[in-house]
């Protein structure tokens, strides 16, 4: 397993008893990221046994209420627990006024730092990059300045082949990491040379990740998201109400998975459901008449590759 979504919320606009706005949790490749953070996120945290020490990076799409009100509950939070490490926040230009003006009045500084990378580019760009995960924006259309996030995993070191490595005894455990790194066994005087690939395994495929809320209906992000393995798109609303995308900024269920068909994607979660509809399924019916391999977002729902 090296990607692991939990949902938090997946409703748009305001919370309701059982219906929260839009939080996820992505584990992929040793690492861990909280994508936005609507109203009762810790709730949804503590409920589905996600540990808040493993929350370092936090990717906010853009400062509508129902994407970041739950915020500056959480960082004040993490602050009672008596948090010490560094938290990385990611977002639209003026995040860091909005979390710090709040902090600010109720003179409740953290201890641990916060540091802001605040966004405003047109065009998608590398926005977190370390050994194992890469992190892009994917620039979507709303009614205001939106990115969606692309996570992608960094190739991994090649498997040993150890049936292989045991038949040829000069090859010693000090020689295992020059082979993961993908160099030929060369012995010590010279001599002998066996291909790497006589020795090891192909790493596994890099899997990826694209979280796409909220957006009217932008063919022009499929490079992006090409053949990713999971794409969640937003679809607040059925063909039935396509009037108002245009005035919303939203899309429908269709729309959805017309993205994940010419993206080539492998597997599309529908989320961001106006409150408008009493039956999800609804949604999984019209988008499936596109693409076949489509999931309902739900509180609590975990998708793991």
């Amino acid at each position: 397993m090296s990607i692991k979504l939990t949902i938090l919320g997946c409703h748009s606009a305001s919370p309701r008893q059982n219906a929260f706005p839009t939080s996820q949790f992505l584990e992929i490749k040793e690492r861990s990221f909280l994508i936005d953070c609507g109203e009762g996120t810790q709730t949804l945290l503590r409920k589905h046994k996600v540990q808040f020490a493993k929350i370092k990076h936090i990717f906010i799409s853009h400062l509508h209420g129902d994407h970041f009100y739950g915020l500056i509950g959480l960082v004040s939070t993490f602050g009672l627990h008596g948090r010490e490490n560094d938290l990385h926040i990611y977002g639209p230009k003026g995040i860091k006024e909005v979390i710090t003006l709040q902090i600010k009045l109720a003179k409740s500084w953290t201890k641990y730092k916060l540091y802001f990378h605040e966004l405003n580019s047109k065009e998608s760009e590398l926005i977190f990059d370390d050994k194992n995960v890469e992190v892009y924006t994917i620039p979507l259309d709303h009614r205001i300045y939106t990115n969606g996030f692309l996570f992608k995993e960094k190739k991994g070191e090649r498997k040993l082949n150890m049936d292989a490595i045991q038949q040829n005894s000069e090859i010693e455990i000090c020689d295992y990491h020059h082979l993961k790194k993908g160099k030929d066994f060369v012995s010590e005087d010279g001599k002998t040379t066996i291909q790497n690939k006589k020795l090891t395994f192909d790493a596994p495929t890099p899997l990826s990740y694209a979280f796409c809320s909220d957006t009217a209906y932008k063919p022009s992000i499929i490079p992006l998201i090409k053949n990713v393995d999971l794409l969640y798109h937003e679809a607040t609303f059925l063909e039935d109400k396509k009037e108002l995308t245009e005035k919303t900024k939203h899309s429908t269920a269709k729309e959805a998975a017309s993205i994940a068909l010419r993206a080539e994607v492998k597997h599309l979660i529908l989320g961001h459901y106006s409150s408008r509809y009493d039956d999800l399924n609804n949604f999984k019916e019209e988008a499936q008449t596109i693409f076949k391999n489509v999931s309902l977002a739900k509180s609590g729902e975990i998708f793991e590759l």
